[in-house]
């Protein structure tokens, strides 16, 4: 018999709180990486709480006995924050080179970067995405080496990231926006970024993921209406 309520909504900060549980989870062996993908892909188009909480059912908090919960609390850290950075810090690699000559590669998503990552284009481009990456090692070096190519490297706030590539007739540099601002996390992995680009690019780029910039969205808009109902005194009736 059900209540006749409707079933909560989920959140985007939910959601992401179990993405996170999702990831550990495969850290430690507790799901492989083709039930990782299916419950990941689940976590992103659930819209309520009921479709949530199916998929953490059956495993743990991090570091923890109990079941997950994706009941709401408080806001969840941000992707630099120390927290979060402990738990994405260790394990095997999952990949320690990239290479594409005439065409291109990618390492996006949820992977391990070795602590030693070598990326190479030659007239082709490359795309190496730090946001939802783990890390075998606290320390990291990336080089990346462009040839009549590109190579975008895209890390997220509060990540330690050093950039020190050169480029010949072409550009070796870091780049950032606003939103994307953010103190390095104390606990966050150094990454070192070095190599060169001859008559072509690499980019390294700070930005922030897509939920993360729609949660900075809704807050914005909360807060402009926060301060709206301040000073819009309510009406009297009659």
């Amino acid at each position: 018999m059900t209540s006749g309520q409707p079933e909560m909504r989920a959140s985007d900060a939910e959601r992401e709180r179990v993405a996170e549980v999702l990831r550990d989870a495969v850290a430690e062996g507790r799901l492989d990486m083709e039930e990782f993908d299916q419950r990941l892909d689940a976590v992103y188009k659930a819209r309520t709480h009921g479709e949530l909480e199916p998929l953490v059912r059956d495993l743990p908090v991090p570091g923890t006995g109990p079941a997950a919960s994706v009941a709401p609390s408080a806001p969840p850290a941000s992707s630099g924050t120390p927290a979060s950075w402990r738990a994405r810090i260790g394990g095997p690699a999952s990949s320690r080179g990239a290479f594409a000559f005439w065409g291109g590669f990618g390492r996006k998503g949820t992977w391990t970067v070795g602590r030693r990552f070598t990326g190479f284009a030659m007239m082709a481009g490359g795309e190496i995405d730090l946001r939802e990456a783990r890390f075998e090692d606290r320390d990291t070096v990336i080089r990346c080496f462009a040839i009549m190519g590109g190579i975008a490297v895209t890390v997220p706030p509060g990540l330690d990231v050093n950039v020190r590539g050169v480029g010949f007739m072409g550009g070796f540099g870091e780049r950032g926006t606003a939103e994307s601002s953010e103190p390095v996390a104390p606990d966050a992995p150094r990454v070192t970024i070095t190599g060169f680009a001859l008559m072509g690019g690499v980019d390294v780029e700070r930005k922030i993921t897509r939920a993360e910039r729609q949660r900075l969205k809704e807050a914005r808009k909360q807060e402009k209406l926060a301060r709206k109902n301040e000073t819009d005194p309510p009406r009297e009736l009659g």
